[in-house]
Order: structure tokens, then C-alpha cells, then sequence
């Protein structure tokens, strides 16, 4: 299962961390992985390059952990889009993905 924690701070999202494979297919075929790993990357490639905002991001297998640490009200719109998106994965597949919150 792929388990996402979206952290917030104040009411306001701060980063995400993502651990778990959602083993819904063979490694390259599965489409839940596929689709959690496609919106995390450019989730955070848009935090980077295009709201240039200060992002401390890790990647290792099994894990994606990222955490804006630049102006955080301009990250709103783009961490509650992908907060979003992983509540529809959540519903389409609720034995692959599970996104929790909780307050740093």
C-alpha cells in the first residue's frame, strides 16, 4: 500500500511524504503506482522550477518526501490539487492507496 502523509502547519499545507508500493501490477505495469509517482513528480518539479519556491525533497525507492521551505501560502494551491488527486486514487483504489493528514 502506498501510504502519502500531507503535513500542515497552521491550516496551511506544508509538504507530503509518500512510502509504500501500491503492488497493483508488476514493476514498469502498475497503474497506481504510475499515477501516484507521475503527480508527486510534477508536483514537486512545480514547487522547483516553476514557483521556485525553497523544496527539500528526497527520493529513494519506496519513498518521496517533500518540504517547502520557502513561502508556503504560494505552495496552497498545487499541494491541495495533489491532496485531491491522491483522495480520488483513495476512492478508485482504497486497498493501494492511503493518504492521511496530520499537523507538524
Amino acid at each position: 500500500m502506498i501510504r502519502v502523509t500531507f503535513r500542515t502547519r497552521q491550516g496551511q499545507l506544508t509538504g507530503f511524504r509518500i512510502t509504500g508500493h501500491a503492488g497493483a501490477g508488476t514493476a514498469g505495469e502498475d497503474i497506481v503506482c504510475a499515477a501516484v509517482s507521475s503527480a508527486a513528480y510534477m508536483t514537486a518539479n512545480t514547487l522547483t522550477d516553476v514557483l521556485c519556491l525553497p523544496t527539500d525533497i528526497t527520493v529513494k525507492d519506496g519513498l518521496m518526501d517533500v518540504t517547502v521551505t520557502g513561502d508556503i501560502t504560494a505552495a496552497q494551491a498545487l499541494l491541495s490539487g495533489f491532496r485531491l488527486h491522491l483522495t480520488a486514487l483513495q476512492e478508485a483504489y482504497p486497498q493501494r492507496v492511503h493518504p492521511i493528514n496530520t499537523e507538524v
